[in-house]
């Protein structure tokens, strides 16, 4: 049985603690893309936790965790992360890395940040982690496998082979020092040794695993929106980041995946540039920005505020229908309680015509939101564990929402922790 866990819209929905929790009754997490470059933030009996890299199942002593091949691996990064949460006590957990997974160079992490100087004002609002070089590396072929950091010859020919490909734009595009091969395969070595420990054929492993009848979550980072393909292009990430893509990035077969949980905020939010219809800003924004997630609203990685925005249902309907959604998990309801009336993006206004399909981004870019306003429930819905307890307005705005995007909410979310969660049957 395989279950996905995905984002509906620009990521930092609360995919983290999903995950989180599903992991409880699931045997294997998979990290089947992206990379260090955004964050699930986790509060379990351990402590707060920002993660990366690791999957969100690393809390459990009888979950494998494993980075996929799709993954964009940061190995000093996933190092970092595997101390940082040991030393606070959690128990080192099993890990596996696929051979066949591509490693973020640290020119890559140079590339993107000489790359956001180079446009200034037109940047694209990128987390510098060298996730859009390391993608366009991968595709165009000269990137670097796991697998090839335990061959020498092979990785000695290619270090020289991509340094004089890299070396043209450090030293004439961007006029910096060009890169040093020997210090580059000493650092390649270091990777080497660091990760020798947890590298496998990791496909083979999950398949043996399904045929043994083991639960398996993949675990994706941002949302639909973020897609490459289907998303805010080019406001996007570098890796698809739809349920689809993992079967690819995890090496199993698409028909294995039976369940795809689709992680709703109950507001909206946004880390990065790029259209986003129901933002709002000034105070309106600082207040639910300062009352939002655990501690607020700033990027798991960056630490950058969040931008906020209300509920955006044309958005999520698209978000959800992407990715395939069977269930969707509504998270940080409890947030909205301060609100005397909540209000809700139904349409977006373009040209004059209104729609509920979410559109291009050319379109995107002139559209207004469409406003309906709920009434609020004004009080504290955190510790409630049944959906009946829940006040009425409280309800009549999960079913609002669901009406609007046409996709089961199964799952509430009411706080931060592990165990702050309602379900509700279909």
């Amino acid at each position: 049985m395989v279950k996905a866990v995905v984002g509906a819209n620009w990521g930092d929905e609360g995919k983290g603690k999903i995950t989180d929790m599903l992991a409880a009754k699931a045997d294997i997490v998979v990290r089947f893309q992206g990379g260090a470059n955004a964050g699930h933030t986790i509060v379990n009996n351990y402590g707060k936790f920002a993660l990366h890299t690791l999957p969100s199942g690393v809390f459990y002593d009888h979950t494998t965790s494993i980075i996929g091949n799709g993954v964009a691996l940061n190995i000093p990064i996933l190092m970092g992360e595997l101390k940082s949460i040991t030393d606070k006590g959690v128990p080192m957990p099993k890990i596996l890395i696929s051979d066949r997974a591509q490693i973020v160079m640290p020119y890559h992490i140079l590339l993107d940040q000489y790359e956001e100087e180079r446009l200034a004002g037109k940047s694209f609002g990128s987390t510098k982690s060298g996730i859009a070089p390391f993608y366009s590396d991968k595709y165009a072929k000269i990137g670097f496998q796991v697998s090839e950091l335990f061959d020498e010859d092979i990785l000695k020919e290619k270090v020289e082979r991509v340094a004089e490909i890299k070396n043209v734009l450090f030293e004439h595009m961007y006029h910096k020092d060009k890169i040093d091969t020997a210090k580059l395969l000493d650092t390649l070595h270091e990777y080497r040794d660091m990760v020798k420990p947890f590298v496998c054929d990791t496909s083979l492993y999950i398949s043996n695993a399904l045929k043994e009848g083991k639960t398996v979550l993949l675990e994706g980072q941002l949302g639909t929106l973020k897609d490459p393909d289907h998303g805010i292009y080019p406001m996007v990430t570098s890796s698809s980041t739809l349920a689809a893509f993992g079967a690819i990035g995890a090496g199993i077969a698409p028909y294995e995946i039976k369940q795809v949980v689709t992680v709703c905020k109950a507001y909206s939010s946004a880390v990065g540039a790029g259209a986003f219809v129901s933002e709002i800003f000034g105070d309106e924004a600082d207040e639910l920005r300062r009352r939002g997630g655990d501690g607020g609203e700033y990027g798991a990685t960056t630490g950058r505020p969040r931008r906020m925005g209300w509920f955006d249902c044309v958005a999520s309907k698209y978000g959800c229908r992407m990715q395939g959604t069977t269930d969707v998990a509504f998270t940080v309801l409890d947030v909205l309680g301060y609100l005397d009336e909540i209000p809700v993006c139904t349409g977006y206004e373009i040209d004059g015509e209104v729609t509920t399909d979410f559109p291009v981004t050319r379109l995107l870019e002139k559209a207004k939101p469409v406003i309906e306003k709920l009434p609020g429930w004004k009080c504290d819905i955190r510790g409630i564990k049944t959906y009946e307890e829940l006040p009425k307005e409280c309800r009549a705005y999960v079913e609002f929402i669901e009406e609007r995007i046409g996709y089961p909410i199964t799952m509430i979310s009411n706080g931060p922790s592990r165990d702050d969660i309602i379900y509700r049957k279909k």
